[in-house]
């Protein structure tokens, strides 16, 4: 089985990746400007929506309804789907999703396809197998398109160029546009696009699509987005082939309701998606005559099999995640090395991988909550990142390599000694003694070795002459040589004449007020 996650596989461990990225000042800038705008405009957004709590609960609560009864639902989609004119396949894993797809586009005898924004298609790698096989990939949401014309990775889930500043897209589309003249407004670079795209959206027979919904009662495909190429890509080609991973699935078309406030809030602090299209089947003379639907697995059903990682399967893919973590606003979304970053890939491209590869990410976060309390559908990341700790550190201990790894070995060692006083007090001697080549102002300087990782970034402080046990017997035995009250009897009668002094105060200004 081939289950691939965009570039994870060849990709360097998430610190190596960072420290690159932290260097990178201006991709650092374009990163926390765009991250703070979309954050404002949610927060706006999400404010004014009074019931937006009880909106998150909602969207949780189908999303674990549907996961628990998949096969189902994704069962009546497919009776649903083809009743309607239109043809389900199966995909169990990546290299079987491009061989149907490459399949069809061979059957229709395409050279050229358009494209609407999807994730799935990266994850699988699509683009680089239809260009194996001769077959133009055209990108026509912006962002992608300015990453495909950039020969760029994308580094945000809902905004893929959000790495890029107008200056440096504006240079992209006079080289690869080959324009002799182009204005530095947004406006004039949208214009350019514009241009570019139409001859594209008007010729190309076969559209490309994801989907953010797939529909069980009606068979239907949802496609939300802000700038009108996904409609165009939906009604236009004669032939549509919509790739969706099983977890999109959502019981009925009233269940929309839901993710039609929740998603657009979330993921670009809109009210609403300017552009909702609906798909459902073939309709002679309305739109694409051959409509094929490609189910892909690649992973999701070990997932699935977990109780606590099938919560991962929740995602709606809004990116809010991303935008509110500071990890995430630091090193920007190619640090990563997955096609899914920020808080959500640090959880999804290991689980997907069955946690081969990218097992550095679930690392990547300070576990600071904030990805949990921006979640549409309230999926519990830094507990799944915790989770997924749990299962690098058994895997490695499992082997002879990992059980003797230093950091193992300290952490077993730190395990002991918070299990035992004398053996507590002893580390604490020693590591008092170790650390005074490197004490400067009470502050530990640069460590050596594998230990400068905790000095490199961080501020450390030195162990303390005395510790709060020293102190503590050092006034028991002062409170047994004086026969008097000992430190805790003490700090509480002191609290006690504190109150009581308050009190004689409150009571003498109100009887001279």
């Amino acid at each position: 089985m081939s289950v691939r996650v965009g570039k994870t596989a060849t990709a360097p461990a998430f610190p190596i990746a960072a420290g690159g990225a932290l260097e990178d000042s201006q991709l650092r800038r374009n990163v926390k400007h765009a991250t703070e705008v979309i954050r404002a405009k949610r927060g706006r957004v999400v404010e004014e929506a009074a019931d937006w709590e009880q909106l998150r609960q909602a969207g949780h609560d189908i999303k674990a309804h549907t996961l628990r009864h998949l096969d189902q639902y994704l069962q009546q989609f497919e009776a649903n789907c083809e009743r309607a004119g239109g043809k389900v396949h199966w995909a169990r894993d990546a290299d079987e999703a491009n061989s149907i797809i490459l399949g069809l586009l061979r059957g229709y005898q395409a050279t050229e396809v358009i494209k609407v924004k999807t994730m799935t298609s990266d994850e699988i790698g699509l683009n680089r197998a239809l260009e194996a096989a001769k077959i133009e990939p055209v990108e026509t949401d912006l962002a992608d398109m300015i990453i495909q014309l950039g020969a760029d990775e994308p580094s945000h889930i809902v905004v893929p160029a959000l790495h890029k500043n107008r200056a440096e897209i504006r240079e992209i589309f006079l080289d690869k546009m080959g324009l002799d003249h182009l204005g530095t407004e947004a406006t004039d670079l949208t214009d350019a696009a514009r241009h570019y795209l139409r001859e594209k959206f008007l010729r190309v027979e076969i559209g490309l699509s994801g989907a953010n919904f797939a529909i069980a009662d009606t068979g239907g495909v949802c496609v939300v987005e802000s700038e009108g190429n996904g409609r165009m890509c939906l009604t236009l080609p004669d032939v549509l082939i919509t790739l969706v991973g099983i977890e999109k699935v959502i019981p009925g078309f009233q269940d929309l309701e839901v993710y039609l406030q929740t998603l657009p809030r979330s993921a670009t602090g809109e009210r609403m998606n300017p552009y909702n299209s609906i798909w459902t089947g073939v309709h002679a003379g309305d739109g694409p005559q051959h409509f094929h639907v490609v189910l892909l697995d690649n992973g999701r059903t070990e997932m699935l099999a977990n109780d606590l990682e099938r919560e991962t399967l929740d995602c709606i893919r809004c990116g809010a995640c991303l935008n509110a973590c500071p990890v995430y606003r630091e090193t920007g979304g190619h640090a990563y090395g997955s096609i899914y970053s920020g808080p959500i890939g640090a959880i999804l491209s290991p689980q997907l991988q069955s946690m081969e590869h990218s097992r550095s990410l679930p690392y990547a976060s300070s576990l600071c909550g904030a990805c949990y309390e921006v979640c549409p559908v309230k999926i519990n990341i830094p507990e799944l990142l915790i989770h997924l700790r749990g299962k690098v550190v058994r895997t490695d201990q499992s082997t002879l390599a990992g059980a003797l790894n230093p950091e193992s070995l300290a952490m077993k060692f730190a395990s002991r000694a918070f299990q035992s006083t004398s053996v507590y007090v002893a580390a604490q001697r020693l590591a008092r003694l170790g650390q005074a080549p490197f004490v400067r102002k009470g502050m530990i300087g640069p460590l050596p070795g594998m230990f400068g990782g905790w000095t490199k970034f961080r501020d450390l402080k030195a162990i303390p002459k005395h510790s709060f046990r020293d102190w503590w017997k050092d006034h028991e035995k002062a409170r047994q040589k004086s026969g008097g009250a000992g430190p805790v009897r003490s700090a509480t009668n002191a609290s006690d004449a504190s109150r009581r002094a308050a009190s004689s105060e409150t009571k003498e200004g109100a009887s001279h007020g």
